[in-house]
């Protein structure tokens, strides 16, 4: 269990600091209740955590978690199981070094997800209440198993993203690179030329634009760059607030096209995180805590925990959904029948899946209408540039 800092006051009213390890923030308050003490502040200990130096890729977080399940289903003990994967060359440095720590901690008496929760960074808080279930329950390697499957599927998804964005950043890329050549190497050339013309009788106001854009970018690019550097910065920082955090997660779902394939992710990942926990023991509560951060998105996250308030006093989880507007119909019915059947951890897996289908079908039609866009656009800036510096020609030869 991870240790929590507290600061409570005792029945005299004194003011009493400490640690106490508990499953939860509630399990903490309701450990120093029972000593007749009143939490004024608790806090994860993060003295007791460690700072590594580096993250881990999923694929070898997933393959960890199936070499370990595997190992201790044939009967290699935990701290055999251990020292095999901390000398495995596939593995990374980072992760190697974490699981020799991990195994000092279980030889000196630690449970294994207790040694793992000192790895915030490496093992997220899904596989460590996992993992505490599967220890607590006797099915650690069933638990290991789902915590690989989990991962190896949010790696496939991830991946299926980057890789249906990946064309349209690169035209975009080309696109920018190819106008900067033009205005900074291409057009200056033209100057001596357009002097004369504009002596005889002006020239065109398109030709007059483009150089006028040319000589800024070329007298004043640390300009520009500064601008954009500070407005960088800016909105960095704006983001890095609640309220900056909570407007773009809103923008994003918001969007027209590409607004719900956000939420529909985020919607699919908060199920699947929620079940995969159901299935394998952890309380509802502790499971929708987990998994509402896991959705990525704070608007969600916050709707979620409004459920979760709401629950405790015997609240049905689909209702509350439904009060937030953010969460599809067809997916609060789904939980409500679940809810109904006994059957939300199944149910909630299965939606995952079909959200991430028809998201990804939504998302290629997007990408298909993205691509002749920007493919479009980039045609009409070089086309821009090209007639700009064509029509003075064309106008002084017809007027010959």
């Amino acid at each position: 269990m991870p240790d929590f800092a507290y600061i409570a006051r005792d029945l005299s009213g004194k003011s009493v600091a400490g640690t106490i390890a508990a499953a939860s923030v509630r399990d903490a308050a309701t450990q120093l209740g029972s000593k007749s003490l009143f939490p004024i502040s608790i806090k994860v200990d993060k003295t007791k955590q460690v700072r590594s130096t580096g993250r881990v890729s999923g694929t070898q977080m997933a393959a960890f978690y199936g070499q370990l399940a595997s190992l201790l289903r044939s009967g290699v003990p935990l701290l055999k199981a251990l020292t095999v994967l901390s000398t495995q060359s596939g593995s990374s440095k980072v992760l190697r070094n974490a699981i020799s720590e991990i195994k000092a901690r279980v030889e000196e008496g630690e449970s294994l997800p207790e040694a793992m929760a000192r790895y915030p960074r490496i093992f997220n808080d899904m596989a460590v209440n996992m993992t505490r279930a599967g220890s607590e329950g006797g099915f650690l390697e069933d638990a290991l198993e789902r915590v690989a499957g989990f991962v190896e599927q949010q790696e496939e998804l991830k991946g299926k993203t980057l890789g249906a964005l990946a064309y349209p950043i690169f035209v975009m890329s080309v696109g920018v690179i190819v106008v900067t050549v033009l205005l900074i190497f291409f057009v200056p050339k033209f100057e001596g030329i357009f002097k004369n013309l504009r002596s005889k009788g002006g020239l065109p106001f398109a030709t007059e634009l483009l150089l006028s854009i040319s000589r800024t970018v070329q007298d004043y690019w640390w300009i520009v760059l500064a601008v954009v550097a500070v407005l960088i910065v800016i909105i960095k920082k704006y983001l890095d607030t609640t309220e900056g955090r909570r407007n773009a997660d809103l923008l994003r779902i918001k969007t027209p096209m590409i607004g719900g394939v956000f939420l529909n992710l985020s919607v699919a990942r908060f199920c699947r995180v929620l079940g995969t926990l159901l299935k394998n023991g952890v309380p509802i509560l502790k499971s929708l805590d987990i998994s509402r951060a896991a959705s990525g998105n704070l608007i969600l996250s916050e709707a979620i925990a409004n459920a979760s308030t709401e629950i405790t006093a015997g609240a049905r989880l689909a209702k509350q959904l439904e009060k937030s507007g953010h969460f599809p119909p067809t997916v609060v019915e789904m939980l409500s029948v679940a809810e109904e059947s006994n059957t939300l951890d199944t149910v909630l897996v299965t939606v995952a899946d079909n959200l991430e289908r028809t998201t990804f079908r939504k998302l290629e039609t997007v990408i298909r209408l993205v691509e002749p866009v920007m493919l479009l656009i980039l045609a009409g800036l070089v086309m821009f540039v090209v007639l700009a510096l064509m029509l003075p020609v064309l106008n002084s030869a017809n007027s010959l």
